[in-house]
C-alpha cells in the first residue's frame, strides 16, 4: 500500500468515526429534548403515548379535584386549556403554591392512549405579571390574547374560560 491510499484510508476512516459520534450525540440528544405543546398542538399532532412533553395552557375555572391515590399520596385531576382544546391531566404529588385554577401551567409528563395527561411535574406561575412564554404563544394563537391590543391583563381578569358544558347523552 502506498503512501496516497494510507492517507486516504486514515481520512476516510476518520470521516466515518467523526459521523458516528455525530450520529450517536444527536441521537442522544434527541432522546432528552422535552417539547412544549398547548392542548390545540396535541389535538392535530397526536404525539405517542412514550414521548414525554411539557404540555402548557390555563387550568380550566372548575376543573380541578383533589384526592388520595390508593397509596395514600395526594393526587390532582384537573384540565389544562388553550380555548378551542381541553386535555385532562392527572398529577400524584404536591401542587406548587401558586397552582390555581383560571393560571397558566406548564407540566410534564406524558399522554396516555386513553388522552389522560400523566404528569410528572407541574410548574406554576411566579407572580401576578409572570406568564410561561410557551403559554403566552398558545394565547395568542388561540384569540384569547392579542398582543396589539397591549399587554396581558391580570391572570384574575383575563381568565374568562369556563368549563365546557357537558353534552347530553340520549
Amino acid at each position: 500500500m502506498t503512501r496516497k491510499q494510507r492517507r486516504i484510508w486514515i481520512v476516510l476512516l476518520a470521516g466515518l468515526g467523526l459521523g458516528t459520534a455525530t450520529a450517536l450525540t444527536l441521537t442522544a440528544f434527541q432522546d432528552n429534548l422535552v417539547f412544549f405543546l398547548a392542548p390545540s398542538d396535541i389535538a392535530s399532532r397526536n404525539p405517542g403515548p412514550e414521548r414525554a412533553f411539557r404540555l402548557g395552557g390555563l387550568v380550566e375555572s372548575g376543573s380541578l379535584a383533589r384526592g388520595e391515590t390508593p397509596e395514600g399520596k395526594p393526587e390532582a385531576r384537573f384540565r389544562v386549556t388553550d380555548g378551542p382544546v381541553t386535555i385532562p391531566v392527572t398529577y400524584v404529588g404536591v401542587l406548587p403554591d401558586l397552582f390555581r385554577e383560571g393560571q397558566g401551567v406548564v407540566a410534564l409528563g406524558k399522554l396516555g392512549r386513553d388522552g389522560q395527561f400523566r404528569a410528572s411535574e407541574v410548574l406554576a406561575r411566579h407572580d401576578e405579571t409572570y406568564m410561561p412564554p410557551e403559554v403566552a404563544d398558545a394565547l395568542k394563537r388561540s384569540g384569547h390574547w392579542d398582543p396589539a391590543k397591549g399587554a396581558p391583563p391580570p391572570a384574575a381578569t383575563w381568565n374568562t374560560l369556563a368549563p365546557k358544558p357537558e353534552k347530553q347523552g340520549g
